[in-house]
């Protein structure tokens, strides 16, 4: 398979050596003899995959954009996981070194906003939603923001930056978008120096044959 890709003039950690060992999922089911509301649950078989592979798309660069994918890449590594992650359009915002540490989260446009740090001033109020436009407000995104980073701090999640060294040191192939890349005129030396190159679709879906994809 040829491979076109535009090497990178920072120096690239090398990929630790993956382990070759199969990841299991456990799978729980209801437990017959509990009643039929009731929380309680059993190990029941296991389901074992070798030599697996997953893909991860990211295509925005909102701050709870980049995580998932992070999160989920650093679990799959850690099972034994083969692990590329493709960043694509906005998502090049998430491995841009002018950008990655000033990713926003903002409420506009999402319908599904809530704090659920307001719940200890008043009972429902962390669950109450508010409206979108409540986003376009002055300071409201910077608000959210900072909200968002202070909560991800106290759960110990590192920053982005932090996030993208630990998944490459683990083995993960980090790809950037090579039309994405022309069209915001960013070259190898914008992108962190975990990045192994920049490639086009066609490439990428040629190394991720096989894969389970996931789209963000």
């Amino acid at each position: 398979m040829r491979v076109k890709m535009a090497s990178l003039t920072d120096q690239i950690p090398e990929p630790s050596e993956r382990r070759n060992i199969p990841s299991k999922i456990r799978i729980m089911t209801p437990s017959p003899d509990a009643p039929a509301n009731a929380d309680s649950f059993r190990e029941a078989d296991e389901i074992t995959y070798v030599d697996r592979k997953m893909a991860f798309i990211c295509s925005k660069g909102n701050l709870d954009m980049a995580y998932p994918a992070l999160i989920m890449a650093h679990s799959a590594l850690n099972a034994g996981v083969h692990v590329d992650v493709f960043f694509t359009f906005w998502g090049l915002d998430i491995i841009n070194k002018r950008t990655m540490d000033r990713l926003k989260f903002t409420m506009q446009g999402n319908a599904a906003i809530h704090f659920p740090t307001l719940e200890k001033y008043y009972p429902g109020l962390g669950y109450m939603h508010f409206s979108p436009s409540f986003g376009a407000l002055p300071g409201m995104t910077k608000l959210s923001t900072w909200y968002m980073k202070n909560e991800l701090q106290k759960m110990e999640i590192p920053p982005v930056r932090d996030m993208l060294e630990q998944i490459a040191q683990l083995g993960a192939n980090l790809w950037a978008c090579k039309l994405s890349a022309d069209m915001m005129k960013l070259t190898p030396r914008h992108l962190h120096k975990c990045v192994r190159g920049i490639v086009d679709a066609d490439t990428f879906i040629e190394m991720s044959e096989g894969a389970q994809i996931i789209f963000i």
